[in-house]
């Protein structure tokens, strides 16, 4: 199987909607709902600020106890 890796023209932050190649950028992509179109960021802190503010990892971490021993 063969990838294509494309670079966007003119793409804004997701976040921020600074021009992302002015900056560090970063895309991302939701492949659990069929890899849909890439959301890009200008950089790191947009990112953790995003998903922070929607609450992308709320219920995405196993439970862990100090009494239960291991990662997970």
């Amino acid at each position: 199987m063969s990838t294509t890796v494309g670079t966007p023209d003119d793409e804004e932050c997701a976040y921020c909607g600074s021009r992302i190649f002015d900056h560090d950028p970063i895309c991302v992509r939701d492949c659990d709902d069929d890899c849909g179109s890439p959301a890009y960021f200008c950089n790191y802190a947009c990112l953790v600020s995003y998903v922070d503010e929607n609450g992308l990892t709320t219920g995405d971490a196993c439970e862990w106890s100090p009494d239960r021993g291991g990662p997970c």
